[in-house]
């Protein structure tokens, strides 16, 4: 995928729709760099290009700033509400909330993406995540029993690998993030966000996507 879309960049550098996929596939990668350079380079040439919003979106939320990969995500889901790559970034809307600790949100994003999507097994493990952050380790324990009844093999093995991409590389900017209601500061190397397949708030959570 890299490869072609590096072709397709060499025979057309002015081809926004290749650079936005560039984007996108350095940011499967964990190129969260080369993800956002690429896909700010597709919006130089067309503005108004949803993927590469979208995919810029999840760069930003993935390198540290979910709140402005918000704001693109938001743009994406605007620009194109038809895309095929609607529910990936729908979720990630989800995953924003979720790394500004927003998790009230997290949940209130992620249900449209379930009923929308009923057999994609990703928003479930987001939605268990959030739920037992917030405490609600039941519905949480619901929604991760779901995940691995829609897909058992992929949750296998999502919760037993050690995760390398699609973990923020720095401290999230978000106006929730820089300290804990009980006064201590947020530890940005924490289990629970540097692995989201671990323990969230007692529930056994989320992959990174």
């Amino acid at each position: 995928m890299e490869a072609l879309a590096h072709r397709a960049i060499a025979l057309d550098n002015g081809d926004a729709e290749a650079h936005s996929w560039l984007g996108e596939t350095l940011l499967t990668l964990g190129d969260y760099e080369g993800a956002l350079a690429e896909t700010k380079r597709a919006l130089a040439i067309s503005p108004n290009l949803a993927s590469a919003h979208g995919w810029l979106g999840v760069a930003l939320v993935y390198s540290g700033r979910p709140s402005e990969g918000l704001v693109n995500i938001r743009r994406y889901l605007r620009l194109d509400p038809r895309d095929p790559s609607i529910a990936i970034l729908s979720m990630q809307a989800a995953v924003g909330h979720y790394f500004c600790r927003e998790y009230e949100a997290a949940v209130e994003a992620v249900k449209p993406v379930i009923r929308s999507y009923p057999d994609f097994p990703n928003p479930y493990r987001w939605l268990a995540a959030a739920l037992g952050q917030l405490g609600r380790t039941n519905e949480g324990q619901q929604a991760l029993d779901k995940a691995i009844a829609v897909l058992p093999d992929a949750f296998e093995m999502y919760a037993e690998r050690d995760h390398r991409g699609f973990v923020p590389k720095t401290t999230p900017t978000c106006s929730k993030v820089s300290a804990r209601p009980d006064g201590a500061r947020h530890d940005p190397d924490s289990p629970s966000r540097r692995d989201p397949c671990r323990r969230c708030g007692g529930v056994f959570a989320a992959d990174r996507g």
